[in-house]
């Protein structure tokens, strides 16, 4: 493990997460990581995004500094909305307009850390979007890392589009890519409510970096990482996956007090699919209902964390005598869930995720198989890239619109769940890919590595 004390002085780095709870909180993983190394991190957010975070560990507390950038008021976007899971998918433009008012706090925060006299920065950490960030990086004289929350093999998608200089940084879609996410893409590509679109803020980032750093590692895509030596130019370094600790941490339930594992202590091994996709973008009333009436009749016990659809009467969420006919061996959640905690219980035999990148790792971290219901984002590429190494199916879509039926999610769930020859196939592959998720030598060594190219380049 990389030393500060006896190899040079420590680092101060500054990390600026999105403003999304997928992002913040492996961010606050790696600076938490970072401090225990000895190394300072100013943790730059908004005031309730910070406060909503989880305590950071008393051992590194003192050399993790929260920077609290008030989020500016937007018209038409509500008070208080500072996370992407505070909004509807439908006003993420506002949110991002929103995002772009921290340019100037942020530039005052740069300007007091770096004044005349002070020991600047020795690197800005950005995610993908904070192209106002990296351009204050420069401004400042301070070197920048782009921070891609992402599998390689998906950017080394991105990267080869980049050296066709292709229009969009999600570039071309990949073989197998449906039809209906194809569109998507294109719809995302073009929003300009904000002033300016994805594919423009994070081309600006990558120009303005200087160095680009990816949550994966050579163990996890060995097929990916050799095409990946620059992107844009610029050096790529593996972070490693940032897995949590599955004894402990954030998404734990700390006294055994939750209603959740309660539920699952009474439940028979192996026997409950997990059913989570994500805080950001809950499903519509309509898909589900299809979704509840697939599990009920795919007949397994099921726990369900479930985002209600906004501005939906809790009356008509479910569908009628859903919870009535599936009680005793359904659970269906609309709270916080301790995500860590349940995916840990030995009552959990499968994971129904949409497969962002912290529920796939998560899931796997655990070695449970995954039914995929992947929604919007990078979650498709993740679900081919995991029903390729055969650790679960995807609920059939429809390829125009991406709609889905009870039909297809029983099936899927079945195939994972149930059917015998099929579900040892899918355990076994994903035992592989926990044996790998849960080496925590590798990610630690991804660490060091990553700190010692911080410390080169300063050099």
């Amino acid at each position: 493990m990389d030393n500060s004390s006896s190899s040079s002085s420590p680092l101060h780095v500054v990390i600026c997460p999105w403003l999304a709870f997928g992002h913040l909180l492996p961010c606050l993983d790696l600076a938490e990581r970072l401090a225990s190394r000895g190394h300072r991190v100013s943790f730059v957010s908004t005031p309730r995004n910070i406060a909503r975070l989880p305590p950071v560990r008393p051992a590194v507390a003192p050399l993790v500094d929260f920077v609290a950038l008030p989020l500016p008021h937007v018209e038409g976007l509500p008070e208080g909305a500072e996370s992407t899971n505070d909004v509807p998918y439908e006003q993420f433009e506002l949110h991002r307009k929103a995002f772009d008012g921290l340019a100037a706090p942020f530039w005052e925060f740069m300007g007091a850390v770096c004044a005349e006299g002070a020991k600047k920065p020795d690197w800005i950490i950005v995610d993908v979007f904070h192209h106002w960030a990296s351009a204050s990086a420069i401004e400042h004289k301070v070197p920048c890392a782009m921070l891609v929350l992402a599998a390689a093999s998906i950017t080394a998608t991105w990267a080869a589009n980049v050296a066709k200089q292709a229009a969009s940084w999600e570039g071309e879609p990949e073989a197998g890519t449906p039809r209906f996410e194809v569109e998507r893409r294109k719809l995302a590509r073009t929003l300009r409510e904000s002033g300016m679109s994805i594919a423009e803020r994070v081309s600006l980032t990558l120009q303005r970096c200087n160095l680009v750093v990816i949550r994966s590692c050579l163990e996890w895509e060995p097929e990916s990482f050799p095409q990946l030596a620059t992107l844009g130019g610029k050096p790529v370094v593996p972070l490693g996956l940032l897995p949590p600790s599955p004894e402990g941490g954030r998404g734990v339930s700390k006294d055994g007090e939750d209603a959740t594992v309660r539920w699952l202590d009474v439940q028979p091994a192996k026997s409950v699919v997990y059913v989570a996709l994500g805080s950001e973008v809950p499903l519509r009333t309509e898909q589900v209902h299809e979704l509840a009436l697939g599990l009920e009749l795919a007949g397994t016990r099921f726990l369900w964390a479930l985002r209600k659809p906004s501005g939906v009467p809790d009356g008509d969420v479910l569908p009628p005598g859903f919870e009535e006919r599936t009680h005793g061996r359904g659970l269906v959640v609309t709270g916080w869930v301790p995500q860590i905690s349940v995916l840990a219980h030995g009552a959990v035999g499968a994971f129904l995720t949409h497969c962002g990148w912290n529920s796939t790792i998560e899931g796997l971290l655990f070695g449970h198989p995954l039914i995929m219901l992947p929604i919007f984002g990078d979650q498709g590429p993740n679900a081919r890239l995991m029903e390729g190494r055969q650790v679960g199916v995807q609920v059939q879509r429809n390829e125009t619109d991406g709609s889905f039926d009870r039909d297809g999610v029983a099936t899927a769930v079945r195939a994972v769940a149930v059917e015998e020859e099929s579900r040892m196939i899918f355990v076994a592959n994903a035992k592989k890919m926990q044996e790998i998720v849960a080496d925590n030598k590798v990610h630690e060594r991804c660490i060091d590595g990553f700190i010692q190219r911080l410390r080169s380049y300063k050099e």
